[in-house]
């Protein structure tokens, strides 16, 4: 995560440098001229005319010379400075302060008159980023920016201070709504995040640091990765790799293509790498806001098992630890099932091979969580597993994922 209630250590310079993209330019046209003996410019066809009546005893023979066209002719417009032009102005700086209870220093006066413990308040501030998605003020952010803030102030590109209202925020997949109250504000454009491909152009704009309107350059280097990969189990998105360049106080601030459209919301580095970025797709982003706007809050239902795509490595381990064979070598494997989950209530057990959810084949664990993550509350899902040499269909019913 990147805002600044981490303190996070993060060497910026490390990351790889910022890069733009190359400005193309257009060749001026060139047209071939001559003139006459009398200094008049004439067109090729004259020319060649002109030619032929000198060699008849007319006019000097003439000279060919090359003119340009006197028509100014301008290179287009940087690409990377179109797409911050069209974008900028709808991104926000979010300062966020909180107040929590911490112990004194250990004092041997103050113990004397009041006590070992004498708690007193103190005010942390966090810093991150956001974009304007409606023109009354709705802002996209990431959760941890605004977590437990008592107070947030969003600062417009103009210079305007806002006072900013949470709607609701989401620490499951961090995705947080933050309304201020103004009218006619700039909006980003939305893109497509499902249809994204490794080596597409990736610029994320945000206040680094508080650099205010920072703008670095990269590709998307993958798509699809797993909270497990990126290092944060407890969130469930699938996120967006990318190696443009982001840093703490980036949290919340939007990852585009080379359209100016948003395709990611940027929140989350490994520490100590270089060039490891990522941003939740904006399409997943979209999604919890709406419910966040809807009721303020968002459940998510859950099976309740820990799960792997089978590969011959996965299942060589799982056959040497267990001394079990399994019967295929394609699906999810479930590795443990939660107690009194709903995978429990409906008789999933450790060992089961996975095949298909509601009759659609799966191999890996994100298809898994995405299925399961577009059903409701309280929907049911027929799980398709082979277990021992058999195949048998289990009905779970999801539940909402428990908070605590």
């Amino acid at each position: 995560m990147l805002c600044n209630w981490r303190h996070s250590h993060h060497d910026p310079n490390r990351l790889s440098p910022p890069r733009s993209l190359a400005a193309s330019t257009t060749a001026s046209t060139a047209r071939t001229w001559c003139r006459s003996g009398t200094g008049r410019q004439l067109s090729v066809q004259q020319c060649q005319r002109a030619g032929a009546a000198g060699g008849a005893g007319g006019d000097r023979p003439v000279t060919p010379v090359l003119a340009v066209e006197s028509e100014p002719v301008s290179a287009p417009a940087n690409s990377v400075t179109a797409v911050v032009q069209k974008a900028g102005p709808a991104v926000v700086r979010i300062n966020a302060t909180r107040t929590t209870q911490a112990n004194s220093p250990d004092n041997p006066i103050a113990r004397y008159f009041f006590g070992s413990q004498m708690p007193r308040e103190q005010v942390q501030r966090g810093t991150g980023s956001g974009f304007i998605t409606t023109a009354n003020g709705q802002i996209l952010t990431n959760a941890h920016v605004v977590a437990g803030a008592d107070t947030v102030t969003v600062t417009l590109k103009d210079g305007r201070n806002l006072e900013g209202r949470v709607i609701g925020a989401d620490p499951v997949t961090d995705v947080a709504v933050v309304q201020v109250e103004a009218t006619g504000l700039p909006t980003v454009a939305i893109g497509d995040s499902s249809s994204l491909q490794p080596g597409e152009w990736a610029i994320a704009i945000g206040n680094p640091l508080g650099l205010d309107n920072t703008v670095t350059t990269g590709i998307i280097s993958a798509t699809g990765r797993t909270s497990a990969q990126v290092g944060v189990p407890d969130k469930r998105a699938n996120f967006i790799q990318t190696d443009a360049a982001i840093n703490p106080g980036n949290s919340g601030g939007p990852l585009l293509n080379i359209d100016g459209e948003v395709i990611g919301m940027n929140t989350a580095i490994i520490a100590n790498a270089q060039g490891l970025g990522f941003a939740i797709p904006i399409a997943e982003a979209q999604r919890i806001a709406q419910q966040l706007v809807a009721t303020g809050r968002v459940e998510h239902p859950y099976l309740g098992i820990q799960m792997v795509a089978l590969s011959p490595e996965v299942k060589a381990d799982f056959e040497r630890s267990t001394g079990a064979s399994l019967a295929v070598d394609r699906g999810v494997l479930i590795a443990q099932v939660v107690p009194n989950s709903p995978a429990a209530r409906a008789g999933l057990q450790a060992g089961d091979i996975i095949q298909r959810l509601d009759g659609d084949v799966v191999t890996d664990s994100i298809t898994v969580q995405q299925i399961v993550a577009a059903k409701a509350v309280g929907d049911k899902i027929d799980v398709t597993v082979r277990r021992d040499r058999t195949t048998e269909t289990l009905t779970v019913q999801t539940d909402a994922l428990p908070t605590e």
